[in-house]
């Protein structure tokens, strides 16, 4: 009826509401006024510049959202389809966040038997995922002794490429160019974070969602389902899936 309005919850503005980038209000927007962020721009400027070597990470969940796109059937693996795409649009390296999660789970045990031992800060909460992270930030700062001092994943493989990857390709850290392919918008925030940079220099230099790069991958003419299936570069594309 003509009280109907359109806007968050309880009656606030945009700028009054707790924001945490989750990206749910665009997901629901039915006006269409609300989109992500996009970063597509800045990864085809670092595909199409040869002073950068492009290295992407590709989270869990987008090998099997990705094939949805394309008509594929529910729920299958298309992390090779994806590797063979990211080649054929000019990525250096195709790694998987994988490996970096495997860090993960052994920085945060670690973290958890020393507090245990001594008994401070329990329980101890994940710092994985950035919207909680900023909802803790924002509305329980009570909590965040409780967080894990590990980065995400995502941080965690930004870090080992800017440091470890580009020595060993005898490379500064600002001539690698990171990008993150993830199924959350909250990661774009979370890149951009100051403690994530180091000497001006990003850990993770742009986040793309899944459905923006479907829209590469359309872009770029290619069919997908025909793609062969390709594996990740190694050694960053092991993983233990625990």
């Amino acid at each position: 009826g003509s009280q109907v309005e359109v806007g968050p919850a309880f009656g606030k503005t945009l700028e009054e509401v707790d924001c945490v980038y989750c990206g749910q209000c665009a997901t629901v927007c039915p006006t269409g006024a609300i989109t992500v962020r996009q970063e597509i721009a800045p990864v085809l400027a670092a595909l199409n510049d040869p002073a950068k070597t492009v290295v992407f990470q590709v989270a869990p969940a987008v090998r099997v959202a990705m094939g949805e796109f394309f008509g594929l059937a529910p729920g299958v693996n298309v992390e090779g389809k994806i590797a063979a795409a990211l080649r054929r649009m000019g990525a250096d390296r195709v790694f998987d966040t994988n490996f970096a999660a495997d860090l993960t789970i052994m920085e945060e045990a670690t973290e958890f038997l020393a507090r245990l031992e001594s008994g401070e800060r329990l329980p101890i909460f994940t710092s994985c995922c950035p919207a909680w992270v900023k909802a803790a930030e924002q509305s329980y700062p009570e909590l965040l002794p409780h967080l894990s001092s590990c980065r995400s994943p995502q941080q965690m493989f930004g870090a080992v490429v800017k440091r470890y990857f580009a020595a060993e390709e005898g490379k500064a850290a600002g001539d690698i160019f990171c990008v993150s392919v993830m199924p959350c918008s909250a990661k774009k925030f979370e890149a951009a974070r100051p403690e994530f940079a180091r000497d001006g220099v990003r850990d993770v230099d742009a986040v793309i969602t899944t459905q923006e790069l479907a829209k590469m991958i359309r872009a770029y003419g290619l069919d997908f389902a025909s793609l062969p299936d390709e594996s990740w570069d190694q050694p960053y594309g092991e993983y233990t899936g625990a």
